[in-house]
C-alpha cells in the first residue's frame, strides 16, 4: 500500500516551480509512489476533538501546472508522514497552526519537522546554541549595544529574527542618520529584539547551504555566491548558486549539528556557513534542493523520502 503524504505549505499559486524545494518534495513523492496532499495552514481545524486538514489530492505538479482533485477532510493522524513547509515568519498564525500539528502528534501524526522544536528555536538564534562555530554575534533590542558592536568590530551585519530570503539585512559601518533610522525601525523603537554579527569578508566565496538529512550532511552544497555590489548571497536576493563538494570544516560542523537535530525530531535541516563560520540553521522549509540536483545530479529529496 503506497504511503499518504501531506504538505503544509504557502498557496501553490505563489511558488516558483523551478526552484521551489517543497514542489520538488511533492514530485518526488508522486514519482515514488505516494499519495500526495496538500494544505495551508489555514486548513487545519479541530473536530470532535481530532484534527483534519481539508487537503487535496495531488495528482502531477511541476512544468508551473498543478493536477488535482479536490479538498476533503482528512483526520492528520491518518496520514503516514505529515511536512510542514511554511515559509517564515513564524507568527501567531503558525504558532498556532504548529499548536494543532502537536495535538496531532498525540494521536499518531508523524510530523516532520517536530512541531515543538519549529516553536522551540528561531532560526537565527538556533546557530547560537552551537557557539563554538558562530562569528561574534549580538542580540539586543538595544541600539546603543549595536553601535557599541559595530565600533567593536569595524562592519557588521544586522537583521530581524523572523527573516528569510535576505530580507531587510544591512551592513553596517557606521551610525549616521539613515542607519540609526533603520535601527529604529527594525527594532520597533527599541521593543524588538535583533541580531547583529561581525561582517564575514568570506561572503564574496558564497553563502554556503548544507542540507542535513536524517543527521547527515549532503554531499554537495550550494554556495550562494553574491553579485556586482550587493553583500547577499541569498538566490532571492539576486545571489548565484554554484554547487560544490562538502568541505572538511563543513562536514564535521554539519554532522555534529546532525547529530543533535535528530534528538529534537528535525530530520530535514539547512544550515548556512560563510567560510568556517555557521550563521543558520533553518529548520522550518529549508530549499536549495533543487539548485544542488539540477548541477549535480545528485538528488537529496529522494535520499530522504527513501530513509523515511
Amino acid at each position: 500500500m503506497s504511503k499518504k503524504l501531506l504538505f503544509i505549505t504557502d498557496p501553490l499559486k505563489g511558488l516558483k516551480q523551478e526552484k521551489d524545494t517543497s514542489i520538488f518534495m511533492m514530485e518526488e513523492s508522486i514519482a515514488l509512489g505516494c499519495k500526495v496532499y496538500q494544505c495551508e495552514m489555514s486548513d487545519l481545524y479541530v473536530s470532535d476533538g481530532m484534527v483534519l486538514a481539508d487537503s487535496r489530492n495531488i495528482i502531477a505538479i511541476g512544468s508551473n501546472k498543478v493536477e488535482s482533485i479536490k479538498k476533503e477532510s482528512i483526520k492528520v493522524a491518518d496520514f503516514n508522514f505529515t511536512f510542514m513547509r511554511k515559509d517564515p515568519p513564524v507568527d501567531k498564525d503558525y504558532i498556532n497552526a504548529l499548536h494543532l500539528l502537536g495535538l496531532a502528534e498525540t494521536h499518531g501524526a508523524t510530523v516532520f519537522n517536530k512541531p515543538n522544536s519549529i516553536k522551540e528555536f528561531n532560526e537565527k538564534i538556533f546557530a547560537i546554541h552551537f557557539k563554538e562555530f558562530i562569528p561574534q554575534t549580538l542580540v539586543t533590542s538595544n541600539i546603543k549595544k549595536v553601535i557599541e558592536f559595530q565600533l567593536k568590530h569595524d562592519t557588521i551585519v544586522v537583521k530581524p529574527l523572523d527573516g528569510m530570503g535576505g530580507e531587510s539585512i544591512y551592513k553596517m559601518d557606521n551610525f549616521e542618520d539613515d542607519n540609526l533610522d533603520i535601527l529604529l525601525d527594525m527594532t520597533d523603537n527599541e521593543n524588538t529584539q535583533i541580531i547583529a554579527q561581525e561582517f564575514l569578508e568570506d561572503i564574496y566565496k558564497g553563502d554556503f547551504r548544507i542540507l542535513i538529512i536524517n543527521g547527515k550532511p549532503f554531499p554537495k552544497t550550494l554556495a550562494r555566491i553574491p553579485q556586482g555590489e550587493s553583500f547577499k548571497g541569498n538566490l532571492a536576493a539576486g545571489g548565484v548558486g554554484v554547487v560544490k563538494d562538502i568541505t572538511e570544516v563543513q562536514q564535521k560542523t554539519a554532522e555534529k549539528i546532525g547529530k543533535y537535530l535528530i534528538t529534537k525530531g528535525i530530520n530535514f535541516a539547512g544550515i548556512d556557513m560563510i567560510g568556517k563560520y555557521l550563521t543558520e540553521i533553518n529548520i522550518t522549509s529549508p530549499t536549495c534542493a533543487r539548485e544542488i540536483y539540477k548541477q549535480s545530479g545528485k538528488n537529496p529529496i529522494k535520499e530522504y523520502l527513501e530513509l523515511l
